[in-house]
């Protein structure tokens, strides 16, 4: 009985320790103070303004997450996927290999990281302005959300018939026919994991984004902008707090629909059968 009550009060406290964080600032969303207090009781001002009278900056920095994020999760979903394949079909040791040196950016420090690009593209003499800190950036999120692509991928292709991809050799399929047709499709819910994950990761990134734009190409994202504002202002805005909870919406309602999709075919298979 106490071990039982151990168990589920250890449970209860690392949720809390989760997710009450989270919580406050969905309900402090609806303050409209910076001091963390109820002055007017709940209110959607804090909303409204966001909406209304934001800086433009906010606009912009949003602006430059997502296409930031999208970019580079995109590249880095066909470029681990890829990578993926072609690591599968390693020799064991070989494969192996790989494997461990492909998880080296994943238990790498990122400030290590974040100081290795910017030396490297202060090197090759990358210049100062906005094309080609978008480019720096975008191939920084890149390196380092592609082992999570492909970490998400390899379980998929572990769990593959390999003599699937024969058979389609033997009935006529070249190499590349096969991989689209046979090898793709069996992967792409590893692939479109790997790629939700690489998303998240590029979109809430500060250290390496931080250090690799470039202190005169004027680019912003909303966890630089967020570190500059707190520096030249005295605390946080109170539009942060709508900002933090939108996105918080917007991440469960897409993992929930996920999770619902991936349910409902499971449901659907098993009434097949």
């Amino acid at each position: 009985m106490v071990k039982k009550i151990a168990e589920k009060g250890y449970i209860f406290l690392m949720l809390g320790l989760l997710y009450a964080p989270i919580l406050m600032i969905i309900i402090y969303s609806f303050s409209n103070t910076n001091n963390f207090t109820f002055p007017e009781g709940f209110t959607f001002e804090a909303y409204v303004s966001l909406f209304t009278n934001a800086p433009k900056k906010l606009w912009d920095s949003l602006y430059n997450t997502i296409i930031i994020a999208v970019i580079s999760s995109v590249l880095a979903a066909l470029i681990g996927s890829i990578s993926a394949v072609g690591i599968f079909y390693l020799k064991p040791r070989t494969r192996r290999l790989v494997e461990n040196v492909n998880q080296l950016p994943i238990i790498n420090s990122e400030i290590v990281m974040a100081v290795s690009f910017m030396l490297f593209f202060a090197t090759l003499g990358f210049p100062q302005d906005r094309i080609w800190g978008f480019v720096r950036l975008i191939l920084g999120h890149v390196t380092f959300c592609t082992p999570y692509v492909i970490l998400s991928v390899m379980p998929r292709l572990m769990q593959m018939d390999p003599n699937i991809y024969e058979a389609a050799l033997d009935l006529g399929c070249n190499p590349t026919k096969a991989l689209f047709k046979v090898i793709i499709p069996y992967i792409l819910p590893g692939v479109i994991s790997g790629f939700a994950m690489a998303f998240t990761i590029s979109l809430d990134d500060f250290i390496i984004t931080q250090l690799t734009k470039g202190a005169s190409t004027g680019i912003d994202t909303l966890s630089t902008y967020l570190y500059s504002s707190l520096r030249n202002a005295s605390g946080l805005k109170p539009f942060w707090m709508p900002v933090f909870t939108i996105i918080i919406l917007v991440v469960v309602t897409v993992v929930m629909f996920m999770n619902f999709r991936k349910a409902g075919k499971v449901h659907m298979k098993k009434g097949g059968k």
